[in-house]
């Protein structure tokens, strides 16, 4: 609801909302996405070469594209962001609360000041390096197949179109967009609510179990609607 609120954007709000994305997306858009051609590069050459000494090269970049951009990518990206920004965050918000600064906010509504922030940057920086990385995967992955020529073009756009038919495509916008919400929910509802009785490390790991077992299950739903 404060997401969708007109009233949520104010010029102090704006001006928080841009450092907290700023902070979670920025530090780390280069380090994931040089890791993602990494792993994008090593599965390429992999799948490649197992492909050609079966003889089913043609079947090569189709699995490419299903394994990385379907399925690696986006739960590598929300993991990422859990990790390096959205725990750290929810732990935040958690140590506010213990030292009484959270409900020192009478004034101001503590939810839209410290939780709004934290989780629109966290949905931010999950989608942004998701969509980068898949960017930067369909590179690699036409690169390692092709080379560097566009005579595979053609074929590589018609594979790509057969690959993200507009099921597919619903249901891998759909997965980003839950795994985002996961990774950005359930660190900051636990710092919300967190009484102070447990230690931070328990907590963190609390958080990280919980988180996990969201994602498997928004990861079993999408490999049910793809192959089933």
């Amino acid at each position: 609801v404060l997401v969708l609120s007109p009233s949520s954007y104010g010029k102090g709000a704006r001006k928080a909302l841009a450092r907290h994305i700023y902070l979670d997306t920025a530090p780390v858009l280069l380090g994931f996405t040089v890791l993602a051609a990494l792993i994008s590069l090593v599965l390429t050459r992999i799948v490649v070469v197992t492909a050609l000494s079966y003889g089913l090269s043609r079947y090569a970049l189709e699995m490419l594209i299903r394994v990385l951009v379907l399925e690696l990518i986006p739960l590598t990206a929300a993991l990422f962001v859990a990790m390096r920004c959205t725990i750290p965050n929810g732990s935040q918000l958690a140590n506010l609360r213990r030292q009484g600064r959270f409900d020192a906010l009478t004034r101001q509504d503590p939810v839209r000041v410290e939780l709004l922030p934290r989780v629109v940057a966290g949905v931010f920086a999950c989608v942004t390096l998701a969509a980068l990385s898949c960017v930067v995967a369909l590179m690699l992955a036409y690169l390692g197949v092709y080379g560097f020529t566009l005579a595979g073009l053609p074929g590589y756009t018609r594979m790509f179109g057969h690959v993200f038919s507009p099921s597919v495509t619903l249901l891998f916008v759909l997965k980003t967009v839950f795994f985002s919400l996961a990774v950005a929910l359930i660190p900051m509802a636990a710092g919300l609510y967190d009484t102070g009785k447990r230690a931070l490390p328990d907590s963190e790991l609390g958080g990280l179990a919980r988180m996990f077992a969201v994602l498997l299950l928004i990861e079993l739903t999408s490999l049910m609607g793809n192959y089933y």
